[in-house]
């Protein structure tokens, strides 16, 4: 369990970017939403220790964050950037991926099984020998997401996993997270993009202007009058209720609804 306790971040003692934050994440699909400038990444930056608290506390599975380096919190909470290429520094892939658990001390056999595991679930098996900066955007996507995976962390934070990509890679990305949730990964998804958190998430959590305004269910988050925090309602919803069906979380829903209703 993540537990962030009265979280206050101040940035260089004067812009307050987190205010008086309570929050838990267990295993489970969790939402983080709000406008740019909300708090979103410097509350998610204190998850793994990259920031550590002004005031408050962050727990990791009974880690005060105060008190452990990144490294050792990297073990637990792995963080995946909205740029994948700022993740990347090796000529290939496989030294990509390897990087992480060769620095956990493991063995060359244990590291090798990571490799294989971590690709083969991000869909990159024989990608091994390419630059890494020749991939295609989806396929840096997935491959920075192995790198985390190379970790084992038991925590997934991803920020704005599918912004920019085209819906066949897009979809991947939402196969890669359905998969991490089944296997028993808690993940955050930090993401602008609406139909990513009614299609995905278990749960949401509203920041505005640092502070927390919602944590609940998807439906009821829905619900809120989202335009006063620049978000927009997913059109499947608007579609659904002008079809008098209610709410559905995928366009495969929707379909099944208006096929029992002829």
């Amino acid at each position: 369990m993540i537990e962030v306790r009265d979280l206050w971040h101040i940035y260089n003692g004067k812009k307050v970017a987190v205010k008086g934050v309570d929050l838990t994440i267990g295993n489970e699909i969790v939402a983080l939403v709000g406008p740019n400038g909300s708090g979103k990444t410097t509350l998610a930056k204190h998850l793994n220790g990259l920031l550590k608290p002004t005031r408050g506390k962050v727990i990791v599975d009974g880690m005060d964050t105060r008190k452990h380096s990144v490294a050792e919190l990297a073990k637990t909470v792995g963080y995946v950037f909205q740029n994948p290429e700022h993740m990347f520094f090796e000529e290939s892939v496989l030294k990509e991926v390897a990087f992480g658990p060769k620095n956990l001390g493991l063995s060359d056999e244990e590291v090798e099984k990571r490799i294989k595991w971590a690709l083969k679930e991000v869909n990159l098996e024989g990608y091994e020998d390419r630059s890494p900066y020749a991939l295609s955007g989806g396929e840096k996507q997935r491959l920075a997401i192995a790198c985390v995976l190379a970790m084992r962390p038991k925590y997934l934070i991803l920020d704005e996993p599918t912004t920019g990509l085209d819906e066949e890679n897009a979809e991947s990305i939402k196969r890669i997270i359905r998969n991490l949730y089944s296997e028993g990964h808690g993940v955050l998804l930090i993401t602008h993009e609406m139909e990513l958190v009614l299609e995905l998430a278990d749960r949401v959590v509203l920041l505005y202007e640092g502070e927390k305004i919602f944590d609940g269910d998807v439906r009821e988050f829905f619900e809120l009058e989202l335009r006063k925090y620049d978000l927009d309602r997913p059109r499947l919803l608007d579609i659904s209720q002008r079809a008098g069906i209610g709410f559905v979380r995928n366009i495969e829903d929707f379909v099944k609804a208006l096929e029992m209703r002829t």
